[in-house]
């Protein structure tokens, strides 16, 4: 692929992402992907990826903003910085008690890509800041 179509694959991703829509997420990974989620493991698998995205849609209400979209030049990685605006709807174990307090993140994702599919996902966003906004709406 070239730089140009991963670019506009990960566009693809983050719109599907915005709106909500798990099965066009899915249809742009591999059947093999790699999944590393923020502050937590690793899973493989497009049907594990499908899981996780099934439990988070109770939880939150994401979408990002402000998306800059990097690629290699030969198309096989990608990173995006962006701020996902987001709702938390309904307490996760571990986590503070949710309200419906909103919050508004840096977030910084990693791709690669095969054969015109994403292989990997990688997001990092900071925690603490997370918390902070969980526990002070508003701030």
């Amino acid at each position: 692929m070239s730089a140009e179509q991963t670019h506009a694959l990960i566009e693809a991703y983050y719109d599907a992402f915005n709106r909500e829509d798990s099965a066009a997420i899915l249809a742009l990974l591999s059947e093999d992907v790699v999944h590393d989620i923020n502050q937590g493991g690793q899973e493989t698998g497009r049907d594990k990826f499908a899981a996780f995205l099934k439990r988070m849609e109770g939880f939150y209400r994401e979408r990002s903003a402000d998306r800059v979209v990097m690629t290699t030049p030969d198309g096989t990685r990608a990173a995006v910085e962006f701020v996902v605006h987001g709702e938390y709807l309904k307490t996760e174990q571990g986590l503070p008690p949710a309200t419906g307090q909103k919050y508004a993140l840096p977030v910084g994702a990693f791709f690669d890509i095969r054969d015109g599919m994403i292989t990997r996902v990688t997001n990092y966003y900071n925690l603490p800041l997370w918390v902070h906004q969980i526990n002070n709406p508003g701030t």
